[in-house]
């Protein structure tokens, strides 16, 4: 079950692409917490998860995967992902070795 969503643009010049990126509920599975979450990139679309003792480590976790995955992404090196404005970051929690490559408002709330 989706419990957030969140839509991300990919700026082209051919037009905007959306990236919708949906995060679903915590469930138990096998002895552990899993919060799975998708991100639609155009090319691939990315299915992952965060898994934790209980459910809230794993939605924490999850979240951190997802803006690690956005920072990692070639869209965000190549300047073309965005989420409110072009350059100030996408709104998720990184983990704190990956906070070097947060830009904007994330750099600011992140720090």
């Amino acid at each position: 079950m989706v419990i957030g969503a969140r839509v991300l643009t990919i700026r082209d010049p051919d037009g905007d692409v959306p990236v919708p990126v949906r995060l679903c509920a915590p469930e138990y599975a096998d002895g552990h917490w899993i919060c799975r979450y998708t991100i639609d990139w155009p090319e691939q679309p990315r299915d992952s998860c965060g898994a934790g003792a209980d459910a809230l480590q794993a939605l924490h976790l999850a979240m951190q995967k997802i803006g690690f995955d956005l920072y990692a992404s070639a869209a965000h090196k190549a300047g073309i992902l965005m989420w409110e404005k072009r350059g100030d970051g996408y709104g998720f929690p990184i983990p704190k070795n990956g906070r070097d490559l947060l830009v904007g408002a994330d750099k600011t709330f992140e720090g």
